[in-house]
């Protein structure tokens, strides 16, 4: 599949990308790419969140890519039940631990816990051996359970603009690559 002949939904974490994070970065450059807006960034809520990645994947006139990045990736887990059927792939980054009581703003654990249900379309992720939100064998245990390809990204924090991730060249090869396999 070629990015032109999907609709790439970004769905950024807690407070939203900035301008130098890598979702910023592909948003730009992906013609067919848009964010997901939420009307709160700062105080997330789970059912309104996952109400705006439905919208997003309802008003789509084209197969829907998720690009998740950490809180984004649990907010696109929950909305897949309503919307599953029209998402193709998703690309799954650093995705917290939403059921850690240590996680902080403590808020941030209504999204928690994930469902383990097998996705129904193919998704990749990528997670980091030193991510502050969730660890690694937190990432490899969801990705198991959803049928989710992993990649280690080494010590990488949180692949954020903070971990120095704002071009994030490997990340844009490796979904390259994953857009490259899906099948519309």
């Amino acid at each position: 599949m070629k990015a032109s002949e999907a609709d790439i939904l970004i769905v950024p974490g807690y407070t939203n990308s900035g301008p130098d994070h890598w979702q910023s970065r592909w948003q730009a450059r992906l013609s067919t790419a848009r964010r997901v807006e939420q009307a709160e960034w700062a105080k997330p809520v789970r059912e309104d969140w996952v109400r705006r990645v439905v919208e997003e994947v309802e008003a789509a006139e084209k197969p829907v890519v998720i690009v998740a990045h950490s809180l984004g990736v649990a907010t696109a887990i929950h909305a897949v039940p309503a919307v599953g059927h029209k998402i193709v792939g998703a690309f799954l980054v650093a995705p917290p631990d939403v059921a850690n009581p240590a996680i902080r703003p403590k808020h941030l654990m209504t999204f928690g816990p994930y469902p383990r249900d097998p996705l129904p379309f193919p998704s990749l992720m990528v997670a980091s051996r030193n991510d502050a939100f969730g660890s690694f064998e937190h990432a490899e245990d969801i990705a198991n359970a959803w049928g989710s390809l992993l990649v280690d990204a080494g010590q990488s924090g949180h692949i954020n603009t903070e971990s120095g991730h704002g071009p994030w060249p490997e990340g844009g090869m490796v979904f390259a690559q994953f857009l490259g396999r899906l099948k519309v």
